[in-house]
Formats: structure tokens, C-alpha cells, sequence
């Protein structure tokens, strides 16, 4: 298989999956030959995650030129706790017994409007049956937490031609070696973990509470379930305090540095702290270590709201797992083609989120998720949706992604009233969108056709 008719193929495949809102492969197929070839794609030796990936992280690499990005980095673990029959290649999930695997990710955000626009990479594995030994004695290279410091360097790579990379991530990307080894064309805000000594003999948790109030500010934090770290809360807006200073941390004892680390690290320290919490609901405190700079309480507020932007790839997460496209529940045994099935999944699931933010009149262009060439097309497709009242007309410029949003919402049998568009709506609306695309692109390939054919027969009389 060439590498483009696997560029070709997965393009079909990853087109597939948002159409039909699934990861079932006999459903992606429509069909039992369409589910022998997926199987013979998701399994070839010349297909990997990363040939998945790459048309999705060049067009996030155009889409990012000149943008201030935050790139928001996470895990996420697919395990078949309940479904482990017949499963091939899959070492221990995080409960340590049942098979899976863990995806970490690297989606691209714009600073300025907040909506997501595509994805820079992922790394994408399964763990040894072995037990490795202890974390202390296992060098950097050894670790799962190198994949924050790759990824950091991955985004700065991908995102060279944007104004300005900003890695966000949470309390497991607390690496001493992160902040180290950061990209020189990139900065990091990272949320504190460890409570690290510092150069003046205090530590990180211990500083701050002296420090000048810079600015009151709002933060909404996230509805969070049930979990073993704590119990259910709801949705809600805090306001916090914001504190910002200058901190130097020292190199953690007992441990040799890597390649060269310094003994210290000078970052930017900003503490959130909720004030007049709800009873019911644990009091929000983040503290930020930064790169970027603090010079004023805008700045810092700045921090708190970029670090904020980090929920967006757990937006990605709910829509790859049970709350959309339900990758646990796949029927695919063997890790190779799980690995392939889970990459279409993530840029699926970032490409239905764009459609979904998109409905709101997103500025971004419609190129984020379609080609060029296909604007007119749509265009003309547009043209027969339009009703003739005002609610049914699409407000929004051609060629942005709103616009295209509007399309699709309304193939996907939106009347423009009541509720907006969800996620199956746009899926139902991609698809039929997918479907006279392609008969455009056939009634204009015949165009050309005959038009050769004519000129043909015209130069031999």
C-alpha cells in the first residue's frame, strides 16, 4: 500500500467515524466489504498512528501559523476491564490487571477565541506485563512521564510558524526535567504538585500568602464525577484571588541531573485561591508554574485563564470514550489496529468538537476540517438550505468554520429553532455533506472529461 492510498484510506476512515458517529467497524464499513478493507487498513504493517495522524497535524500546523496556541496535553487510559476476551498485544491497564492502553495527546487551542483547531501529535502505547522496577532507580528515558517533555517538544516542532506555543498541563507534568528542558520556542504552565524546595530554603506551598492581592477574577470550573479522589460536584463559576512572584526551584535531591540539567530553575509562580466557596464544594486553589511573564496582574490573570483552556482536551476525551464514539466498547482485538482505530478516534473526536464550538460563530476558517477546493462546492450546497425566513438563513461569512457549522447542522436535519445542534446532529450532517462532496467532485471530474474529449476530437478535423 502506497503512502497515498494510506493517506487516502485514512482520510476515508477518519471521514467515516464522524459521519457515523461510531467505532464499530462493521458500521464504518457499511458493509462486509467495506469492514474486510478497514480491517486490512487498521492492520497493515505500513500503517501506524502516526501516518493517521499526519493530514490532521498538517492542516493544525497551517491552522496555527501566526496564532498565540495553547497546546493542552493529557492521558487518558481506553481499558477493557469486562471485555478482555480475546484481547492481543495489551499489556495492564491502570488497575493493573485488566488489558489496555493510554493515549496522550497534544490538542491545539487558539489563545484568543478559545476554540480548538486540531491536534499536534499523540503518542499512543501499552504498557509492559513485566513489573518494571522502582520509579527512583529508572532513568528519565524509562519513565511514562517522559511524555510530557516530548510532547512539549513535539507541539514546538509541529506549531514552529505560530506566534507563540503555550504547553498547559496538569499536576503529572510537575517534572523537574519539563521546566529544564523546555523548548526555546515554546512556554509552559504547569500545575504545581510537588511541594519543591527552593533556593531560599523555603518551598513552593509554603510562599505566596504575603504576596500582594494582583486581581479578583472569575474561573468556571467543570461539573467533576464521583471518583476515588473525591465525591461528585456540580458545575459552577468561582471567584478567586490572584497572586503572582518569582520563585527559583532547586534540582531535586538525590537525583543526578539529565544531559546537563541546571541545579536550579527560575519559573513564575500564580496562585488562584477561591474565595466565599459553596459549602458543598471543594475550594478551588491552583498554583501555576509559568515561563511566561508576570510583570503585571493582567499577565497573571492571563496564566489562570490559559491554564483554564486545558478542560478543552477533556472535552476531546468524553467524545473519543463513552460519551461519543464509546472506543472501550470496540469489538477490535489485536493492539496494532487498536492503536490505528484510537488515532482516527482522536481526530474524529477534535473534528466534531470543532463542528459543535463552531455553531456559535466561530471566526476560524472552514479549512480547519475541509479542503480549499471543497468551499464552493459547499457553497452551492448552502444555497438549497436556506429557508425563507430570517432564523433560516446562515448568518455566518462563507468560508468560516460557523458557516460551514451551519451546513452541517442543517444536512443533519436542524431547523434552525429550539435547541442547538449537538454532536449527532453535526455526525448525521457530515455525513450527508461527505456524500455530495463527493458527487460534486464526480460531476466535475466528468466536466473535465468531456471537455478533453472535446478539445481532443476538435484538434483532428
Amino acid at each position: 500500500m502506497t503512502d497515498l492510498r494510506i493517506d487516502k484510506r485514512g482520510e476515508w476512515f477518519v471521514d467515516s467515524i464522524v459521519e457515523r458517529h461510531t467505532l464499530a467497524l462493521k458500521t464504518l464499513g457499511a458493509g462486509r466489504a467495506g469492514e474486510v478493507a478497514l480491517n486490512r487498513f487498521l492492520g497493515h504493517d505500513d500503517v501506524s498512528p502516526a501516518t493517521i495522524l499526519a493530514p490532521a497535524v498538517a492542516r493544525t500546523q497551517r491552522a496555527a501559523e501566526g496564532l498565540v496556541v495553547v497546546v493542552a496535553q493529557d492521558t487518558t487510559e481506553v481499558n477493557f476491564a469486562g471485555r478482555a476476551k480475546r484481547r492481543r498485544g495489551l499489556g495492564p491497564g491502570g488497575d493493573g490487571i485488566s488489558p489496555g492502553f493510554f493515549i496522550h495527546p497534544q490538542i491545539v487551542i487558539d489563545a484568543a477565541s478559545e476554540a480548538v483547531i486540531g491536534i499536534a501529535g499523540a503518542e499512543i502505547w501499552t504498557r509492559d506485563p513485566e513489573k518494571v522496577g522502582d520509579r527512583r532507580g529508572r532513568s528519565l528515558d524509562e519513565k511514562e512521564s517522559r511524555r510530557w517533555i516530548d510532547g512539549a517538544k513535539t507541539a514546538a516542532e509541529v506549531l514552529a510558524g505560530a506566534a507563540r506555543v503555550i504547553s498547559v498541563g496538569d499536576r503529572e507534568s510537575d517534572i523537574y526535567s519539563h521546566f529544564a528542558g523546555k523548548p526555546a520556542n515554546a512556554d509552559l504552565i504547569v500545575r504545581a504538585a510537588q511541594d519543591r524546595a527552593l533556593d531560599d530554603g523555603g518551598s513552593v506551598k509554603s510562599v505566596g500568602a504575603d504576596w500582594p492581592l494582583l486581581a479578583t477574577m472569575t474561573v468556571d470550573v467543570a461539573a467533576r464525577p464521583a471518583s476515588a479522589k473525591g465525591g461528585a460536584q456540580a458545575a459552577r463559576t468561582a471567584r478567586v484571588e490572584v497572586r503572582a512572584g518569582t520563585i527559583t526551584i532547586r534540582r531535586p535531591k538525590g537525583r543526578s541531573a539529565n544531559a546537563g540539567e541546571p541545579e536550579t530553575v527560575t519559573l513564575g509562580l500564580v496562585i488562584a485561591r477561591e474565595v466565599d466557596c459553596p459549602a458543598s464544594a471543594e475550594p478551588l486553589l491552583w498554583r501555576l508554574l509559568t515561563t511566561l511573564p508576570l510583570a503585571t496582574a493582567h499577565e497573571a490573570c492571563e496564566v489562570v485563564r490559559l491554564y483554564r483552556l486545558r478542560w478543552r482536551i477533556e472535552e476531546v476525551f468524553r467524545t473519543l470514550k463513552k460519551d461519543g464514539l464509546d472506543v472501550e466498547a470496540s469489538q477490535v482485538t489485536e493492539a496494532h489496529r487498536l492503536f490505528n482505530l484510537a488515532a482516527g478516534g482522536l481526530i474524529a473526536s477534535v473534528r466534531i468538537l470543532q463542528l459543535v464550538d463552531a455553531r456559535d460563530g466561530s471566526t476560524r476558517p472552514a479549512t480547519d476540517v475541509i479542503a480549499a477546493e471543497a468551499i464552493d462546492a459547499v457553497a452551492a450546497i448552502a444555497a438549497t438550505l436556506e429557508g425563507g425566513t430570517k432564523r433560516q438563513q446562515n448568518p455566518w461569512r462563507q468560508g468560516t468554520l460557523a458557516w460551514l457549522a451551519w451546513v452541517v447542522a442543517r444536512l443533519g436535519g436542524w431547523n434552525c429553532y429550539y435547541r442547538p445542534p449537538g454532536p449527532k446532529t453535526m455526525a448525521d450532517g457530515w455525513r450527508r455533506l461527505a456524500d455530495r462532496l463527493e458527487g460534486f467532485a464526480a460531476a466535475a471530474s466528468h466536466r473535465r472529461n468531456s471537455l478533453n474529449t472535446a478539445t481532443a476530437l476538435r484538434g483532428r478535423t
